[in-house]
């Protein structure tokens, strides 16, 4: 999947007002640009609020019960703080260190989640009037193809994982037919530099001890 973004730029107007509209357009293309190459947390923010406003509720709702002299809906809250104040008296060790994994791999989810880029399997493809997204198996399609000519091997022989920093070319030879791995690596960097995916990954190629038996 790859998004195509046009550029704009102001063809008429005062020169005096130019400065305000690039400078916005630049700012509104860099959110576009960041959207598109990074994992949105709504997903994780949305469920700690859904969390945050159910215990509210809940803490509202025990509080009234209290208040107006009836039993508690489910526990006291008196009770409840006594309890986790005790703990981890009265409470057997498996219950224990069950909620206390439960609650800390939700608490890992949420803080990894608000610390971590979340990039998504993407790079940019910078043009002069487009910003072109693409996904990285389009780029690793492409670089499999140039690798495959470069090593005159078949399409099964080739494989190629792309990501944010690195690209690694897989490459299994026919056996009995020489192949030189740096050919393929230039292969492949020149067809990186002619796409210019912004970040530009490092190219590794691996070229596998087994060869495949030629038709």
């Amino acid at each position: 999947m790859s998004s195509v973004i046009e550029r704009q730029n102001p063809a008429d107007g005062d020169p005096g007002d130019v400065a305000g509209p690039v400078n916005a357009g630049s700012f509104d293309m860099r959110r576009v640009l960041h959207r598109e190459t990074h994992s949105s947390r709504a997903a994780a923010a949305g469920i700690a609020a859904v969390l945050v406003v159910l215990v509210s509720l809940y803490a509202l709702l025990e509080s009234a019960v209290r208040a107006i002299g009836q039993p508690p809906w489910l526990i006291d809250p008196q009770s409840a703080a006594e309890r986790i104040v005790a703990l981890p008296n009265g409470v057997p060790p498996l219950l224990l260190g069950v909620t206390g994994a439960v609650v800390t791999a939700a608490g890992l989810f949420f803080f990894l989640s608000a610390i971590l880029p979340g990039r998504r399997a993407r790079h940019l493809l910078e043009e002069p009037r487009v910003a072109v997204v693409v996904d990285d198996e389009v780029i690793a399609s492409a670089l499999a193809r140039r690798a495959r000519l470069a090593a005159n091997v078949t399409p099964e022989q080739v494989m190629v994982v792309v990501s944010q920093r690195q690209a690694v070319v897989n490459v299994r030879p026919t056996s009995g037919v020489p192949l030189s791995e740096n050919a393929v690596r230039e292969a492949v960097e020149d067809e990186l530099r002619a796409m210019a995916p912004i970040p530009l990954p490092a190219v590794r190629v691996n070229l596998a001890e087994s060869g495949v038996i030629g038709a």
